[in-house]
C-alpha cells in the first residue's frame, strides 16, 4: 500500500498544467526490422482460424475447433464475422464479404432460444458494426442500419422505466429478464450507444447508456467512486459490497476515462470518477508480493476483507491506467500502470507455455487470504514466481496483450515488442490444434505442454478475432496508422475515431457520491459466462 499523503495527491496531480498535451502515445516509435515478418505471422494465424471457421462453422457464431463443428452462443447472428469486422479492415482481407453477410443478418429475432446479453451484444455486434463503418470511411451505411435495428431491440432493457438496464433481453418478445446485474454489464455501453446516436440522429441511445453510468457514479460506494460489483436495475441500488477490477466490474471502470476521451465532454464527472476510483485503489487495493516485489490490485470482499487475488480479465487495468494517467498528465498513475503490467506479464513468463492463467493469487506483507488455502505445490510455485495459479486454463483472452500493447505505444520500450513476439511462438506451439482442419483453441492448463486433444477447450470465441489477434498485430504495425491518440478502443478492441485531444481530462478534484453506503445481498449473474467452461459465479 501507499501512504495517505500519496493517496491525497494522486487526483490532485491530474490536470496540473493546461500547457501539457494529453497524449498517450510516444511520438516516434521505431519498429525493429522483423516487424513485417511478425505482422505476417499474426495474419497467418488469423487466416488459419478464419478458414477453419468458414469451412466448419459459418454462418454460426463460433467454431468448436476440436469437434470441428459450431456453436451458437450469441443468438446465432454470426458473432465471429461481425466481431472480426474491424480487424479485417486492418488486415485488408475478406472485409467486403463480411460486410455483405452482416448487412443481411436478421437482428429482429434470436436464432436460438437464448435471451440476448445487452452487454455482449453491444460490445461485439454494435461495436463491430459501428467501428467498421467508421474505419471504412462510412462507405457501408447498411452497418448503421443494422446497428440501429439491434439497438432498438436491446433498448427493451429499459422497458420498465429503470435507469439501470437489465442485463438480458428476450429479442423475440422485446422484454427484459427481471434480475440483478453487475456494473460492467450496466456501465459498458456509452461508447457504442453514443456512436449509434451520432449516426442515427436518435440521441435517446446516448441518453440511456449515459444516464445509467451517471447513476452508478452517484451511488454511494464501499470506497470512494468505486461501486460494488452488483447492481439491482429495478431499484438502482447496489447488491453486495464486493470491489474488484476483475470481471463484473472491469469495463465499467474502463469506460469512465474512455468515454471522457471519445466525447471530449466538458462534464468532468466521468474522468473525475475514474481518477477517484484509481485513487481509492491505490490507497486500499494496491499490494506488492513478498516474492519478486510484483505489483497487484487485490479485491475487497463483501466483509471488507482484502482478497489477495488477480485475474486475466483484471489485467486490462494496466493499460487503462497507462491511458488514463497520460490523459491526466499524471505520471504517478502511469508508473503504477506500468508496474501492474509487469505483474500481469509475469504470469505469462512463469508458465511452461508462456501464456498466463485465468486467475491467480499472491502473498503480500499483510497476508495471503484469497478465500481458499494454498496447497504445498502452490506455495512452492509462489516462492519461485511471486504468484500461484488458482484457475489453470487460458481461454484466448486478450487483456495481458492489450496492456502490453498500451505499454509499448506509451514507452516505445523494446521489451514489450519482444513479449508480443514470444506470444506468437506460444500460440503456434501450444494453441494450434491436432485436427484435420487446422485451427487454434484455448487450453486447459497453461503450465502443461500436453498437445493431445484433451488438452484443448473446444471453443473459439469471437474475441480471438476481435481482440487477441488485433492487439498482437498492432504491436508490430506502424504506430501512426492506428494511433492511440487518434482512436479509442472499446472493450472488445473495436476502434472509434476520436477528436483531437484536450490539454487534460478531469478537474483534479475527487468525486465522492453523497450519503452513506448501504447495500443488500442477492444473486448476481455469472461473470464472463462461457458454456464450455466451469461456471464462474460472481466474486
Amino acid at each position: 500500500m501507499v501512504s495517505w499523503s500519496l493517496r491525497t495527491s494522486v487526483v490532485a496531480l491530474a490536470c496540473v498544467s493546461s500547457a501539457l498535451s494529453a497524449r498517450i502515445q510516444l511520438p516516434f516509435i521505431p519498429l525493429p526490422s522483423d516487424a513485417a515478418k511478425h505482422r505476417q505471422d499474426v495474419k497467418d494465424i488469423f487466416l488459419t482460424s478464419w478458414n477453419a471457421y468458414k469451412k466448419l462453422a459459418f454462418p454460426h457464431d463460433d467454431l468448436t475447433p476440436i469437434s470441428q463443428t459450431w456453436t451458437d452462443g450469441r443468438n446465432g447472428w454470426g458473432a465471429s464475422v461481425v466481431d472480426a469486422l474491424s480487424t479485417l479492415v486492418m488486415l485488408r482481407e475478406i472485409f467486403n464479404e463480411a460486410v455483405n453477410f452482416t448487412s443481411k443478418i436478421d437482428f429482429t429475432i434470436s436464432h436460438t432460444a437464448d435471451t440476448a446479453s445487452v452487454f455482449e451484444s453491444t460490445i461485439r455486434y454494435l461495436g463491430g458494426m459501428l467501428s467498421a463503418y467508421e474505419l471504412s470511411g462510412q462507405k457501408h451505411p447498411a452497418l448503421v442500419k443494422q446497428a440501429e435495428v439491434l439497438g432498438h431491440k436491446l433498448s427493451a432493457a429499459w422497458l420498465e422505466g429503470n435507469v439501470i438496464p437489465f442485463g438480458q433481453v428476450n429479442i423475440n418478445t422485446s422484454t427484459p429478464t427481471i434480475q440483478t446485474s453487475n456494473i460492467a454489464e450496466a456501465g459498458t455501453l456509452t461508447l457504442e450507444w453514443s456512436r449509434l446516436a451520432k449516426y442515427t440522429g436518435n440521441d435517446t441511445f446516448r441518453a440511456l447508456a449515459e444516464n445509467s453510468v451517471r447513476k452508478l457514479i452517484n451511488n454511494p460506494a464501499p470506497i470512494p467512486a468505486f461501486p460494488p460489483q452488483g447492481i439491482d436495475p429495478s431499484t438502482g441500488a447496489p447488491v453486495g459490497a464486493y470491489v474488484t477490477w476483475g470481471g463484473g466490474s472491469d469495463s465499467y471502470l474502463e469506460y469512465l476515462i474512455k468515454y471522457a476521451r471519445l466525447t471530449n465532454t466538458n462534464d468532468n464527472i466521468f474522468a473525475d470518477a475514474w481518477a477517484t476510483a484509481v485513487d481509492s485503489s491505490i490507497h486500499t487495493l494496491l499490494r506488492t508480493s513478498t516474492v519478486g516485489d510484483w505489483t497487484y490490485l487485490a479485491d475487497l470482499d463483501d466483509s471488507g476483507t482484502i482478497r489477495h487475488v488477480g485475474s486475466h480479465l483484471a489485467c486490462f487495468m494496466a493499460g487503462n491506467w497507462i491511458m488514463g494517467g497520460k490523459l491526466m498528465n499524471n505520471n504517478t498513475i502511469v508508473d503504477i500502470g506500468l508496474k501492474l503490467n509487469e505483474g500481469c506479464w509475469n504470469t505469462y513468463a512463469s508458465t511452461a507455455t508462456g501464456i498466463g492463467p485465468e486467475s491467480f493469487a499472491f502473498i503480500s506483507k499483510d497476508g495471503n487470504f484469497s478465500g481458499s488455502t494454498p496447497s504445498t505445490s502452490d506455495v512452492a510455485f509462489y516462492n519461485e514466481h511471486g504468484f500461484y495459479i488458482t484457475t489453470d486454463y487460458y481461454y484466448m483472452r486478450p487483456e495481458v496483450l492489450e496492456s502490453n500493447f498500451y505499454a509499448f505505444r506509451a514507452t516505445g520500450e523494446r521489451k514489450f515488442y519482444d513479449r508480443a513476439a514470444s506470444m506468437i511462438n506460444s500460440v503456434n506451439k501450444f494453441l494450434k490444434t491436432p485436427t484435420a482442419v487446422p485451427a487454434f483453441a484455448p487450453i486447459w492448463d497453461v503450465d502443461s505442454t500436453d498437445s493431445s486433444d484433451s488438452a484443448f477447450i473446444d471453443d473459439m470465441e469471437s474475441f480471438w478475432f476481435a481482440e487477441v489477434l488485433k492487439y498482437l498485430y498492432l504491436t508490430f504495425d506502424d504506430p501512426n496508422r492506428f494511433s492511440l491518440d487518434k482512436y479509442v478502443f472499446n472493450t472488445e478492441a473495436h476502434l472509434f475515431i476520436a477528436p483531437a485531444e484536450k490539454s487534460s481530462y478531469g478537474s483534479g478534484k475527487r468525486h465522492v457520491a453523497p450519503g452513506p453506503f448501504k447495500t443488500k445481498s442477492g444473486p448476481l449473474p455469472a461473470v464472463s459466462f462461457a458454456p464450455k467452461l466451469p461456471a464462474e459465479g460472481p466474486n
